[in-house]
This record gives structure tokens, C-alpha cells and sequence, in this order.
């Protein structure tokens, strides 16, 4: 294992605070860190909103505009985590003419219409109001240029300082890029952060940019995970607790 690598994994070990430790009283107490965590950074699809229906519907259009069939369930549980560029060149071959003409063809279809499918998480707009309080708050996902329809749609600038998506970073998760640009625009340290997500993508992500990492769900290997996003104020807490 490179030394950096070691390092990284050393700092996850030791836990971080919250920069107000005040206590969250409307929640169970939980917390893991040395460093004073002062950032939280959230996938979107999967931990702020329920969108699988919605990412679905908006591929099986841009394949009907290409006049090929709709995704299986295996597709359409990728297309839960990979970027759209990811997704068609895994389908049709990296730089194929067919990745290109599904590309040509996504540029066409609005996925605006799809809004409506998607379904924020139980309690979102508390939770997130309860966090704000106590952290800063962004959001990295491998949506590209629907990322600021989904933000301006459902309000998510009340609370988020700052979106990254695929488009703003060379590469996309599992990379640690639009992570690192969180923690750049903040001037925060990867002890001081953590990336709450829902897949392995997410995990990488979050390893490789050096931040600790909460899962949300059973899907994805986690020391820390909530089953769901309104156990994630009290897990904080309860972890904040836990290293002082």
C-alpha cells in the first residue's frame, strides 16, 4: 500500500468532532473523528432523492430516440451510479460510434419532464436544515448538466453552498476529483470532511480523495452507514460524542 495511501487510511482510524459540538436534542445521539469535521458532502441520486424511476425513464427515451430497447435491471441499476458518458461507453464500447450517438441523442432529449419522478428522501428539507446549523454542506454527483435543474428544482441551495458534477472535474467518480474541489472551494483538510453516499463508486471516492465516508442503505461496505438519511444528524452526534 502506498505511504499515502497508509496515511489516509491512519487518519480514517482516528475520528473527528463537530465544529459546533452543541448537541442535536431532536435526535439520537453518534461520532468517529479527531479532526473537527466541518464538511459534509452528499451524493445526490440514492441519498437525497429516490431518482431511480426518473434516471430510467430519461435513458429508456434517449435508447428510443436511438431506436434501441429500453435498459434491463442490470443497466438500470448502473445507470444509478455511473455518469452518463460511464454508462454509454460501458454499454456500447468506450469512443464507439454508438457511445457517440447515444451522447448526440441525450443531447436532444430534456430531462426536465423527469423531475417529476424524482422523490426526495423522507424528512430531506429537516434534516438538511438541522445539518446546515452545524457543518457546511456540498454535493458531488456524477450527474452532469442536470445538476443545477435538480438543485434550482427542489430548492437545494437553501441549504448546499456547493454542487459539483461530472461536468465541472476530468473525471467522474470513482475518482476523487469533484471531492477534492469540495474540499479545495472550502479550504478544508480530508480529516475535517466526510462524503455520505450509496454505492462502491462513493466509497472509492471518498478513499481515494482521503475523506471519511458514511453509507447510506445495506448496499455498500462501510465502517459507519444509516439506513436511511434521517439517522444521519444523530449518527454524527453520536460520533462526535464518542471522541471527545
Amino acid at each position: 500500500m502506498p505511504a499515502v495511501t497508509r496515511a489516509r487510511c491512519r487518519e480514517r482510524r482516528r475520528g473527528f468532532r463537530p465544529a459546533q459540538p452543541a448537541p442535536l436534542s431532536s435526535f439520537p445521539a453518534v461520532c468517529f473523528f479527531d479532526a473537527v469535521l466541518s464538511l459534509v458532502i452528499f451524493d445526490c441520486d440514492g441519498v437525497l432523492f429516490d431518482s431511480a424511476p426518473a434516471n430510467v425513464a430519461y435513458y429508456n427515451a434517449v435508447l428510443e430516440r436511438m431506436g434501441r430497447p429500453g435498459l434491463n435491471e442490470e443497466w438500470g441499476r448502473r445507470a444509478h451510479f455511473l455518469s452518463s458518458f460511464q454508462l454509454y461507453d460501458a454499454m456500447f464500447g468506450a469512443e464507439s460510434e454508438l457511445a457517440e450517438a447515444a451522447r448526440r441523442a441525450a443531447s436532444d432529449v430534456d430531462y426536465s419532464p423527469f423531475f417529476r419522478l424524482m422523490r426526495p428522501m423522507p424528512d430531506l428539507e429537516r434534516v438538511l436544515t438541522l445539518l446546515k446549523r452545524h457543518y457546511r454542506l456540498a454535493m458531488a454527483t456524477n450527474r452532469g448538466g442536470t445538476v443545477s435543474g435538480v438543485v434550482h428544482r427542489f430548492g437545494l441551495d437553501n441549504f448546499i453552498e456547493l454542487t459539483v458534477g461530472a461536468l465541472d472535474v476530468p473525471r467522474p467518480k470513482p475518482h476523487p476529483d469533484m471531492i477534492e474541489k469540495c474540499l479545495e472551494h472550502f479550504r478544508v483538510q480530508p480529516p475535517a470532511a466526510v462524503y455520505v453516499g450509496d454505492s462502491e463508486t462513493d466509497h472509492q471516492a471518498a478513499l481515494a480523495a482521503g475523506v471519511h465516508f458514511i453509507g447510506v442503505g445495506g448496499a455498500t461496505p462501510a465502517e459507519h452507514r444509516v439506513p436511511d438519511l434521517r439517522e444521519l444528524p444523530a449518527l454524527l452526534e453520536r460520533l462526535a460524542v464518542a471522541s471527545r
